[in-house]
């Protein structure tokens, strides 16, 4: 059996490079701007929290791109955060977008390292545990986060309505972006990107995420289809998988609201009674049970 401390140790050693963070790095550098469309995005990929559910806040932000999911907290009145990630181009873009709040700390670590224990009021993740090679621990290390009563949030690709995505365009993925050169990839996007441009504006409607994505501009649209071209790893899950998922972290009253009719944002609270020597415990690469 592991010890704690083994335990501990293995744990810190999870690989990250299928998580795409050099992928990622690339496609932050290029689109580095804060634009304002970004605060409707957050505030959708965050329901059922409001505004003013930041305010008086502490929060860890794990995979902070270029600090857009941190910095619309700290506007609503959240106190202070952490934000990790750890390509140094990603993280020197975050440092200048954060750079006006003095409660901010940009850390160069791993979602699987985050050291503090039981001291956030909100651990969020927007869009990175379902690039991960182990999502389930990386949950439970936003669990361990927080503090006993303290909410960990987690926006994931949904299943539901992306079948032609995970049986059409994820393969493609899979096969040949995700291995070929960052430059070419990019070339490649940009007739990826008119052709969803001219088919928004000929119809292409039938759900709310193409309704929202509609009004946003070419750049804005070509980062996003850039962003789902790139990385290594890309999960859809159904509901009842993305609620498991927060579940086996040791989570309670989770529950998960259906966002764009393609995604979904994911809430749970960390039990009251939980403490550094109740808190849920780390799993490494080893572990029975792993994906």
């Amino acid at each position: 059996m592991l010890t704690k401390s083994m335990k501990s140790k293995q744990y810190q050693s999870l690989p990250i490079a299928l998580g795409s963070p050099e992928r990622f790095g690339y496609s932050w550098d290029r689109y580095a701007q804060i634009l304002p469309e970004h605060e409707e995005q957050f505030r959708r990929w965050t329901t059922p929290m409001k505004p003013e559910d930041w305010r008086g806040k502490r929060f860890v932000d794990a995979g902070c791109g270029i600090g857009r999911n941190s910095y619309w907290p700290m506007i609503y009145g959240a106190t202070g955060a952490l934000a990790v990630d750890v390509d140094e181009r990603t993280l020197g873009r975050a440092k200048a977008n954060l750079a006006l709040f003095s409660g901010v700390e940009v850390r160069n670590q791993s979602i699987y390292d985050i050291s503090e224990q039981d001291e956030f009021d909100i651990a969020l993740s927007i869009g990175v545990v379902h690039h991960l090679q182990f999502p389930e621990e990386a949950v439970a290390r936003l669990a361990r986060a927080v503090k006993p009563g303290g909410r960990v949030h987690v926006w994931l690709y949904g299943r539901e309505n992306n079948g032609w995505i995970v049986w059409f365009a994820d393969p493609v993925r899979r096969a040949l972006f995700s291995w070929l050169p960052l430059r070419m990839v990019h070339s490649m996007s940009w007739p990826a990107t008119a052709a969803l441009w001219v088919a928004l504006r000929v119809g292409l409607q039938r759900i709310e995420y193409f309704r929202l994505i509609r009004r946003f501009s070419f750049d804005h649209l070509r980062a996003i289809v850039f962003d789902h071209m790139i990385p290594k790893i890309a999960r859809y899950y159904t509901r009842e998988q993305a609620i498991t998922l927060l579940e086996e972290a040791g989570l309670t009253d989770v529950d998960a609201v259906w966002v764009n009719e393609i995604s979904w944002a994911v809430s749970g609270r960390k039990p009251a009674q939980a403490s550094k020597n109740t808190s849920t415990e780390l799993r490494g690469p080893d572990a029975p049970g792993m994906s």
